[in-house]
């Protein structure tokens, strides 16, 4: 896959092999590190943090070091991976946003994201994800960003909305 960034076309794999880090008021979004494994074990473990998510609750820590391990490996390899969402204040991981799919030939992304519950309806994850949006339009040479969540999910929602995500 190609993208423009900043001029020149190069490598998808580059933008993901040295995933940058992205700043908002409230959150440093960093690449996962394997001493984040107790910071992401805690909202990873919530059956409500999981209950619309891709991924099933973890159940042990041994899930969230093997999610840790995968994530690094894919850095390593320069494919897509998330965003670690480190709160400024407490230098912890709160969540994980990412684009979770890329399609380089028709300029357009679909964006994912998980938030500690201790941490939602505060507007986090709106920063996070218009950082993204930001980042995809600026830096991948997207011209469409996507996101989708199920019916019941009112939270990831109204991130939607508030960032400017509209439905088709």
């Amino acid at each position: 896959m190609k993208a423009k960034i900043g001029g020149p076309m190069m490598d998808v794999e580059d933008i993901f092999k040295d995933l940058p880090v992205l700043e908002t008021d409230r959150t440093i979004l960093r690449k996962i590190e394997k001493n984040d494994v107790q910071d992401i074990f805690a909202y990873c473990s919530d059956e409500e943090v999981s209950k619309y998510t891709t991924w099933d609750t973890h159940q042990k820590i041994e899930d969230t070091e093997n999610f840790v391990h995968f994530v690094c490996d894919r850095y390593s390899k320069g494919q897509l991976s998330p965003w670690g969402i480190q709160n400024k204040t407490k230098g912890k991981i709160i969540g994980t946003c990412d684009f979770v799919n890329w399609n380089s030939d028709h300029c357009r992304a679909e964006i994912g994201y998980a938030l500690s519950r201790e941490y939602w309806g505060q507007g986090y994850m709106t920063e996070c994800v218009k950082k993204l949006i930001e980042f995809g339009f600026m830096n991948m040479n997207l011209v469409r960003i996507e996101a989708r969540c199920l019916l019941g999910n009112i939270g990831s929602s109204r991130v939607m909305e508030k960032s400017i995500i509209k439905g088709d």
